[in-house]
């Protein structure tokens, strides 16, 4: 392997990576490789192939001829071998790896380190292999094995004795029970309280591609590759990785001494099978989650930690990168749950995973039926426990497989009178004495268009009632294009966006602010055939789906459309996300209304804000996210949760991490559409508010957007100066101006990578007091302007915005936002200043022909207005509704109005609210859950 400071190796994954392809070149910077082109990539720079060859060949031999060279007999080094090991160091962001025979003879390798007298810490839901062998340890060679729930952090405390403790040993997902282990928060206990203990993880149920444990904090990690690095369970093999040359040491001698290392053979065929991981693991798991969704639906307890209510799903987001394709349920019978085993045909009935085909067992009678009843019992591994092992079948395949499998078993049945897809509810158990009845999913026969086939109509009858904000670039606009670090927040002028029930097989839209746009669509004559839905739980390909784009453009979009540039790419972005949601069916009928509190076009993230109110507003309607419910009542009628209080961000989070960032990923979508090729910065700053720190890829820079934390709410004045702005030609400039004075420009630069700096340091210095922080801030804002006036970017407007601001009695610092030209400035209000003085400003800056907004900067993100009724607190409008509220009429249209049922309750005192009233409006209605 190549050392980590050789400077062909580029450092991605914990300094490893391929050698460049390409000579280095400031004009032609190579982007990262992504973690699929390492797994398919397999090249070694020290041992090149004699002959080029594209596949590493395989060295069949046990000795090698010769005196002094690499290698001398198999046992101890072969050079396929050697790749090989190289190899699965890259993926794993390691220095140092091994392969041995199995994941039995890795784990066995490593607990060699141990001696007698050594106290392990380990968890209470292993693998039984893993269990027998600690058992065996424990009775023959003199080590103590505490047992204990490692999902708690805090449990291992006790057990964690200096000098004593001498390994920890982790599985995060646990198998069978998908319990999930904070590897981070353990390792830095463990190291705190036991520097010389080792933290060992089994990593093979996420495999390098979805968790590197490594990076958290871990010693050792080891995986049986027999599972997903190889991936069709034609080999035995184990790898063992770690950054330490003392625990290398000891691994490569136990390994030589041992003779367990991996043969040349099995070498060559992992090789060719951790080739196909990422994308095998793709779909495996993209699958998995259609399985445990459809389990959860009908009722079963399951475990998978990319279910919304997995006990600790924020943890395992948070160290791994998706949640895997093994999951597990309980049937609450061990009969039926033989039954169901026994009933299914495409789900092999086998122990292991990781393979291509799927795989189905019952841990108690297979896998761990060497951990004994009463330990079990115990540890709460439950008997009637299915464990599912999704492999790259076609999903519909396995759904239909397990569903036909539940219902010849009895644990499922039909309901009557049902529709398609409500047509199975789970099965009453005759020593509960109740059923449960959760539908799957509904479909509806559209007798109306006379289709003559199944299409699904949500009979959703809420009004889902949606908001984002705005944001600016507070330090280092413009200058971000050159690779400085700029600092954005979220702007408290928002944009709205409300989804009101039709149900007349039509989808409409008013997009006020956006050349008042009204158009509807009948839904059965949208392209579909030109769609390929992103499935549940899936991520959206890197790339737009460009057939589906011409299509809606060609197809969708009529010549008063396609006439204004602004609604043609707002109307394809709407139907683009509306079209791709789209899942089993499912085509609600609605109308979207959206307004703005922003001004368009002023560089304040406006298209961003209205791609993060599509993005929600299809989400709820697809159900592929959902509002939290609100806390019970206290005594007192009050209810028990503080609530987030908007705006100054202090309070509760009331919308997870997990549902804004499906929400992102799906606004990042919209804002490529609208935009080409968006940065991300716009779209984060609306869905999780607050502030973070963005620095452009490029020129040696890693791209990389950092929250700030503890980012404190500040008051600004936002002046638009109603200057439309030419981006493009600013960035031309400034490029020349660059090869012209490249050391006046560069200087430049570096001195606004500096206030940038600076500024990240007090936005986030939580012991800064706010004084201090705001005449640092107005010193940098005033420091920061003069460079960008000094690489051309500022205009008159803007100098005159700042020259009122900055004179009595105001004295505010001004600086312009995004990349000048126009656009909007940004003043810093100070908390001293007086109402009165900054209503004089406003109406001197208005005098001039600006429109000033007096805003917060740093507040909240993504809102929800909460779907459930809850004690209001306030004097609330006699006419606020329930919220959102549900819609007595079921199938009345938008436009279908009557006095005694009125579908849309929400809707038109939504349109009638003038700007400056719509944010109080809004807020008066209810509850708001926001990020």
């Amino acid at each position: 392997m190549a050392p980590l400071n050789d400077p062909k190796i580029q450092t991605i994954i914990g300094g490893h990576d391929l050698p460049t392809p390409e000579p280095e070149s400031p004009f032609r910077p190579r982007q990262p490789y992504r973690f699929s082109t390492l797994c398919a990539t397999v090249e070694n720079p020290s041992q090149k192939d004699q002959y080029g060859s594209s596949s590493v060949p395989i060295y069949q031999t046990s000795t090698f001829k010769g005196v002094g060279g690499e290698y001398d007999y198999s046992r101890s080094g072969n050079p396929t071998r050697s790749h090989l090991e190289h190899h699965i160091a890259k993926i794993s962001s390691a220095e140092h790896a091994f392969a041995v025979s199995s994941g039995m003879a890795a784990l066995d390798t490593i607990l060699r380190m141990l001696k007698p007298g050594d106290e392990v810490i380990a968890g209470d839901d292993l693998y039984g292999g893993t269990n027998r062998l600690l058992g065996y340890l424990k009775t023959h060679g003199g080590v103590t094995v505490h047992h204990v729930d490692t999902t708690k952090p805090s449990s291992l405390i006790e057990f964690i004795k200096p000098g004593k403790t001498a390994m920890v040993l982790l599985e995060s997902p646990t198998n069978p029970l998908l319990k999930v282990v904070d590897i981070a928060t353990i390792s830095a206990s463990v190291k705190e309280r036991a520097p010389d203990a080792i933290v060992v993880v089994d990593n093979t149920m996420m495999s390098p591609y979805l968790q590197r444990p490594l990076e958290h904090g871990a010693d050792i990690v080891y995986d049986s590759a027999t599972k997903y690095l190889s991936g069709h369970h034609d080999l035995m093999a184990g790898v063992i990785t770690c950054n330490r040359e003392d625990i290398a040491k000891q691994m490569g001698f136990v390994i030589n001494a041992t003779g367990n290392a991996l043969t040349p053979f099995d070498c060559f065929l992992l090789l060719r099978g951790i080739k196909t991981l990422a994308i095998r693991m793709d779909r495996q798991q993209s699958t998995a989650m259609r399985v445990a969704t459809m389990l959860d639906h009908l009722g079963f307890k399951v475990h998978y930690p990319g279910l919304p209510n997995h006990p600790d799903r924020d943890v395992h987001e948070r160290i791994a990168d998706g949640p895997g394709a093994v999951l597990s349920f309980t049937t609450g019978d061990k009969a039926m749950s033989e039954r169901i085993v026994g009933a299914t045909r495409l789900w092999g009935i086998s122990v292991s995973f990781g393979c291509v085909n799927s795989l189905i067992s019952m841990p108690c009678v297979m896998s761990h039926a060497s951990i004994d009843a009463a330990t079990r019992a115990a540890r709460g591994l439950p008997e009637d426990l299915i464990r599912l092992c999704v492999g790259i079948e076609d999903p519909v395949d396995l759904l239909d497989d397990l569903e036909r499998a539940l219902l010849e078993a009895g644990a499922i049945t039909l309901t009557a009178g049902a529709d398609e897809h409500q047509r199975y509810v789970r099965a009453t158990l005759p020593r509960e004495g109740h059923a449960i009845s959760r539908a799957v999913e509904k479909l509806a026969f559209n007798d109306a268009a006379g289709l003559g086939y199944m299409t699904e109509r949500c009979k959703e009858d809420r009004e889902w009632f949606v908001s984002a904000p705005g944001k600016v670039i507070l330090f280092g606009e413009h200058a971000v294009v050159h690779g400085v670090t700029a600092i954005a927040a979220s702007v408290d002028l928002r944009c709205y966006g409300l989804t009101t029930p039709r149900h007349d097989g039509k989808l409409s839209v008013h997009f006020v602010d956006i050349e008042n746009l009204k158009h509807e669509w009948i839904l059965d004559d949208l392209p579909w055939d030109a769609v390929t839905p992103v499935p549940v739980g899936s991520l959206h390909p890197e790339s737009l789906d460009g057939r589906l784009v011409d299509a809606i453009t060609t197809r969708a979009l009529p010549p008063s459309i396609l006439s204004h540039p602004k609604a043609k790419q707002a109307s394809i972005a709407f139907l683009y996300m509306y079209m791709i949601l789209a899942h089993d069916g499912r085509r609600p009928s609605f109308n979207f209304t959206t307004r703005s509190t922003l001004p368009i076009g002023a560089g304040l993230g406006s298209s961003a804000s209205f791609s993060v109110c599509v993005a929600t507003a299809l989400l709820l309607l697809y159900q592929r996210i959902s509002a939290p419910p609100q806390p019970a009542p206290n005594r007192e009628g009050q209810s028990g949760d503080p609530g987030h209080i908007h705006v100054s961000h202090q309070g509760r989070r009331a919308l997870t991490p997990q549902t804004a960032e499906e929400v992102n990923q799906w606004a990042f979508v919209s804002e490529k559409i609208l935009h080409g090729n968006p940065s991300g910065v716009d779209n984060a700053v609306a869905v999780f508010g607050g502030a973070l720190a963005y620095t452009k890829a490029g020129f040696g820079k890693k791209s990389g957007m950092d929250p700030i934390q503890g980012f404190k709410s500040l008051r600004f004045l936002l002046t638009n100066t109603r200057v439309p702005r030419d981006t493009k030609s600013l960035v031309a400039a400034v490029g020349v101006k660059k090869e012209q004075e490249p050391e006046v420009v560069n200087g430049l630069l570096n001195a606004i990578q500096s206030i940038s700096d600076e500024a990240r340091r007090a936005l986030a210095d939580p012991e800064l007091p706010r004084d201090a922080l705001l005449k640092a801030l107005s010193a940098l804002i005033d420091e920061n302007h003069a460079h960008l006036v000094a690489l051309g970017v500022s205009h008159a407007s803007l100098e005159a915005i700042r020259s009122t601001t900055a004179s009595s009695p105001y004295n505010l610092s001004t600086k312009l936002t995004g990349a000048g030209g126009g656009g909007c400035a940004v003043t810093l209000v100070p908390d001293q200043i007086s109402e009165s003085t900054l209503r004089d400003l406003v109406t001197a800056l208005s005098a001039e022909n600006f429109d000033p907004y007096l805003t917060s900067v740093g507040g909240s993100g993504l809102g929800i207005l909460s779907p459930y009724n809850q004690p209001q607190t306030g004097v609330q409008p006699p006419t606020a509704p329930a919220t959102p509220p549900e819609t007595p009429g079921d199938e009345q249209a938008l436009t279908s109005h009557s006095d005694d049922n009125t579908p849309a309750l929400l809707h038109d005192p939504f349109a009638q609210q003038t700007i400056s009233d719509l944010p109080t409006w809004a807020d008066s209605l209810g509850r708001w859950l926001y990020v």
